[in-house]
């Protein structure tokens, strides 16, 4: 305890500190030996955090992508390297992707294109006649055409988030019997016989429209991939559907892939098996964009099942859902 005895008559206020020119000097030389050491530390200290990220930022901003930057450190320097490397290995299998995709558009394109013109050349030099089969093989390849085209359009939607769906209470049955009464002169000609088993009234909550796409894309794999004399069977299962067919199946190496845009199993991409190698890959889309999933499952020489499901619903449920747009219009041209 200090007791400071001052004098009330004075006007003056004591010194808060009296300290000697010493002491005041020697106080002035440890602070600026403190702020010197404290400056160095934060030189070092900086330069040390900073040159990694200096290397990272020249590797990143390098033209042509960077290269796989040495992961040496453990700590958030070393997490933000690893990141960076996983980054430019995705980045690389995209830019994959997207040079194979060119390709395998402008061939889809490139060869009903070719057909088109070569008739179209011969017609014009007077080498073709143009009759009824002339007009019915360039419609045949127009209509190829419009179909990758609009396959790749579809692609795109999915892709961006813009597939418009209407889901509707609908009946499984109803579906796959149009699907099959669509597929039947295909299936007819290829010598496969499709098969639709009865049964209750199935109801899930869909777009029609692309429901009916999902599984005619399901049944036209199915048929092109079946020989003549097997059988495709669709049939509905507890929220979805299920197609079945035997034909030669699908090699355990080849499963992963199935659903890749403009895969075949047969590496020479030719046409005999026709297709543009979007159909899987669509309709697993559009079960993707129902909140569902599209899956499958093979025994090489048995043939394959593809199973589509959905999100579970009740018919109590499906009632309660608004008809799609196509549906009012309908009831209206006829109320009219």
């Amino acid at each position: 305890m200090l007791l400071f005895v001052t004098d009330p008559a004075s006007a003056a206020p004591p010194p808060a500190f009296d300290l000697s020119t010493g002491n005041t000097a020697r106080i002035v030389a440890v602070t600026a030996a403190v702020l010197a050491a404290a400056v160095l530390i934060t030189i070092v200290a900086g330069r040390r955090l900073v040159r990694p990220l200096t290397r990272l930022t020249e590797a990143a901003t390098r033209t042509g992508g960077f290269p796989v930057v040495a992961v040496d450190r453990r700590d958030e320097i070393g997490h933000l390297a690893a990141a960076l490397n996983d980054l430019d290995a995705r980045r690389l299998a995209v830019e994959r992707r997207r040079r194979e995709m060119v390709g395998d558009v402008a061939h889809e394109l490139r060869t009903p294109l070719t057909n088109i013109r070569s008739w179209l050349e011969a017609a014009q030099d007077g080498l073709a006649v143009t009759d009824r089969t002339l007009v019915d093989l360039l419609l045949e390849e127009a209509v190829l055409l419009q179909r990758v085209i609009d396959d790749l359009r579809d692609l795109a939607a999915a892709d961006a988030g813009d597939l418009r769906l209407h889901p509707v209470a609908c009946d499984v049955h109803e579906v796959l019997r149009q699907v099959a009464d669509a597929h039947r002169g295909t299936a007819a000609h290829a010598g496969v016989t499709l098969s639709l088993p009865d049964g209750p009234p199935a109801h899930v909550v869909a777009d029609p429209d692309r429901l009916r796409q999902i599984i005619g894309n399901l049944v036209s794999n199915a048929i092109r991939h079946t020989p003549p004399g097997g059988l495709v069977t669709l049939r509905p299962v507890p929220n979805g559907v299920e197609v079945a067919d035997t034909g030669t199946g699908i090699a355990p190496e080849d499963l992963p892939r199935v659903f890749d845009r403009f895969w075949r199993a047969d590496a020479s991409r030719s046409r005999a098996t026709g297709g543009s190698g979007l159909g899987l890959a669509i309709a697993r889309k559009l079960a993707q964009a129902h909140a569902g999933d599209l899956r499958v499952s093979s025994t090489p020489g048995a043939g394959a099942v593809f199973t589509l499901t959905l999100p579970p619903t009740d018919s109590s449920r499906g009632l309660l859902v608004a008809r799609a747009p196509s549906e009012r219009r309908g009831r209206k041209k006829q109320g009219a």
